[in-house]
């Protein structure tokens, strides 16, 4: 790709400690635009991520994937879009790794595998781990991709995001993603990635309640999207 743009959208909620390292870290000379995604914070996050330079937009409707559509919505026309997470468990300054395979036309939608990755201990909570072989297990199963994670640091080319018609508004957004870009002709591969522990409590696995939720729902999101096909 000639000097390609890149977008990066961060959803965040209650990230005010954490959401300045991470825009610390991004790489300057790949990315174009950080639109950070208030997802509705209590705390000083939207002000914290505007004094460190992101264009920040609030997002009312509370969960991940809502929050990563309105980002996509306030997009300026990159070519590669990126996901990153506001709570500093990955190394946005491993940007590259994910954003390569796509510049030099080897694929479409790059994952960040912290299965593959060095990770710091207790970074990744059992509930996680087991929760992600299960989830990768019953995707191999479905679409026949040995998929080894749902890490929520991914780059996709904007035109094949486009094909796969992300609607998930909250915890089965990534795995709506992995689920839909085999069937929509994607060149998907994983890079190895880094993760370290978090900057407070998860929200999702850092609760019983948050965790049964999000399992249940990675779970129904690979039912619904067996069968599903891009449009012609």
């Amino acid at each position: 790709m000639s000097s390609p743009k890149v977008s990066v959208i961060i959803p965040a909620l209650n990230e005010e400690h954490s959401i300045g390292l991470v825009l610390d870290d991004i790489p300057e000379d790949l990315v174009n635009e950080v639109i950070v995604v208030d997802n509705g914070s209590s705390d000083q996050t939207a002000e914290v991520a505007r004094e460190h330079g992101a264009k920040v937009v609030r997002e009312e409707r509370r969960g991940y994937g809502s929050a990563c559509l309105r980002g996509l919505a306030e997009m300026d026309e990159p070519d590669v879009v990126v996901f990153l997470d506001a709570d500093y468990s990955d190394h946005p300054d491993e940007m590259n790794r994910l954003l390569n395979p796509i510049f030099n036309d080897e694929a479409d939608f790059v994952l960040g595998s912290r299965m593959l990755g060095e990770r710091e201990p207790g970074a990744l909570l059992p509930q996680a781990f087991f929760g992600n072989k299960l989830a990768t297990f019953l995707m191999r199963l479905v679409v026949g991709v040995n998929y080894t994670d749902l890490g929520p640091f991914r780059a996709i080319r904007k035109d094949a995001l486009d094909k796969v018609e992300m609607c998930d508004t909250n915890f089965g957004w990534t795995a709506e993603l992995q689920m839909k870009a085999p069937r929509a002709g994607l060149r998907t591969i994983e890079v190895p990635v880094s993760y370290r522990r978090r900057t407070g409590v998860s929200k999702i696995t850092g609760t019983i309640s948050g965790t049964i939720r999000a399992g249940y729902k990675i779970i129904y999101t690979i039912g619904r999207y067996s069968l599903w096909r891009p449009k012609k």
